[in-house]
């Protein structure tokens, strides 16, 4: 798919958003992509720039689309833009399909109509924030406890747009030094978290039970576990990882979400930019 279809039009909530230049993709596969970029008022904080970000990816989203409502610090702008856009007029007939409870609780608030796969299995657009975007746009996603449903949701998108700021770029995924999650069920969880980390010994993997703040294991909205890997290094093959993580059973999901992203907006000290396959 061409970048340039891939681009909506300019809207009135981001007039503050000025193509300037067009830059080379320095994605491997995607060499012919173009990177788009927008300029941003100088002296923005990060969740400044996180705003910014969400309404460029907002332009995405026309009336009558179905629309899969992200988790996170960042997607909670994208859904709070959405909700400016619905109770202004801007946008109509949007069905929102949302990824968390706490997203659900925050769309129901700004009186965004919301659905589930059930009643929804076809989703024209989802918008979420990552964790970790590598150069080919493969994503670590789920520090936020959210991965089964986000993956869920995602993956019956048509378009998935991404929001990250830049520190959420790496090299290879993994190579933040950051969590990459995996939900597993509650049953006999030490068994797996020790299964995981033996899969990965040459990444230098240590896997721990994630625990909430009251220093009780971390519960997902679907009542499981989340054992989170930390890489000393980069995972070399990522869709291998993947494939090994899943057949382990008792592991519900894991935070590897790759070639997914259709494209992904990344808020920085220079600006917005857009990296589309």
């Amino acid at each position: 798919m061409a970048a340039s279809s891939l681009l909506p039009s300019s809207s009135s909530s981001s007039s503050s958003l000025r193509l300037y230049r067009a830059l080379p993709s320095p994605c491997r596969r995607h060499q012919a992509a173009p990177v788009r970029a927008f300029s941003a008022p100088a002296a923005l904080t990060q969740d400044d720039l996180k705003k910014l970000a969400a309404i460029k990816a907002v332009e995405y989203v026309s009336s009558g689309m179905v629309i899969g409502l992200g988790t996170g610090s960042t997607a909670a702008f994208v859904v709070a833009e959405i909700g400016t856009l619905l109770s202004s007029g801007k946008l109509t007939n949007i069905v929102g399909v949302p990824t968390s409870k706490r997203t659900y609780e925050q769309a129901l608030s700004l009186g965004i109509p919301l659905s589930t796969l059930d009643e929804h299995p076809r989703i024209d657009l989802a918008i979420d924030g990552a964790d970790e975007v590598d150069p080919d746009l493969n994503l670590v996603k789920g520090r936020g406890g959210a991965l089964l449903r986000e993956k869920m949701v995602e993956a019956a998108s048509g378009k998935f747009v991404v929001v990250v700021d830049e520190t959420k770029l790496v090299s290879g995924l993994g190579g933040s030094g950051l969590a990459m999650p995996v939900e597993v069920v509650q049953f006999c969880w030490k068994y797996n978290l020790t299964r995981l980390q033996g899969l990965f010994e040459e990444e230098g993997c240590e896997a721990k039970l994630r625990l909430g703040d009251d220093g009780k294991p971390y519960v997902t909205d679907n009542s499981n576990y989340i054992v989170d890997l930390y890489f000393m290094t980069p995972i070399k093959d990522a869709i291998a990882a993947g494939k090994k993580i899943s057949a382990l059973e008792g592991v519900v999901e894991h935070g590897l979400f790759l070639d997914m992203a259709t494209a992904v907006i990344i808020a920085g000290k220079d600006g917005v930019t857009v990296k589309a396959k």
